[in-house]
């Protein structure tokens, strides 16, 4: 595990939308503007030929996140939507460490975040529309938050490209949690607008 990727409390995620390729490349930065990690998704050609004739939104996924220097830190996964298929998070090792169960609301999304246990450790809820999300305990108390200024959102808009932060409160030091929570706040864009 790189302990400086989960030893940040601010990462700004830029995603660049790749027309020409069969797969989306995201950039993790911390609060000094460094680069200290990567999501890439990559596709089978299956995937690929299915993306013609099934809507995307119905497709398994994997996204892995790297270090800068290519070494795996976690991924997340889903098999086909139409199997109630569960979003699995795995570390480097490749051992269950969370999972991401979505619970329907009108107008406000709300992610339920699992151990491995599937005992709740956070949750993800807010408003959609103004991309603004509260990560917090299973005492409701708040251990972070996701959102993007208008000003990204055009820029998104128009350069097809997504920016936003995720963002932890300094005293939210429970490592292995971390990177469960992390896993799934950078997911949740992903799967909003698949």
């Amino acid at each position: 595990m790189n302990t400086d990727f989960f030893n940040a409390n601010s990462y700004f995620v830029d995603q660049k939308r790749l027309f020409f390729k069969f797969y989306r490349h995201h950039q993790i930065y911390n609060e000094k503007r460094e680069c200290i990690g990567l999501i890439k998704q990559r596709l089978t050609l299956r995937q690929k030929i299915l993306r013609s004739f099934v809507s995307k939104t119905l497709l398994p996924f994997v996204f892995e996140i790297r270090s800068c220097n290519g070494a795996l830190l976690a991924s997340i996964s889903r098999g086909w939507i139409f199997l109630k298929s569960k979003i699995i998070i795995h570390d480097a090792q490749g051992e269950k460490i969370g999972s991401i169960k979505r619970n329907f609301a009108f107008f406000k999304p709300v992610f339920s975040i699992l151990n491995a246990s599937d005992e709740i450790i956070a949750e993800i809820s807010g408003d959609s529309k103004k991309w603004n999300f509260i990560i917090s305990d299973p005492f409701h108390k708040q251990i972070g938050s996701i959102d993007k200024n208008w000003i990204e959102a055009m820029k998104g808009l128009f350069k097809s490209a997504d920016k936003y932060n995720v963002n932890f409160e300094a005293d939210y030091v429970d490592k292995k949690k971390k990177i469960t929570i992390l896993s799934s706040a950078i997911i949740i864009d992903m799967v909003m607008k698949k």
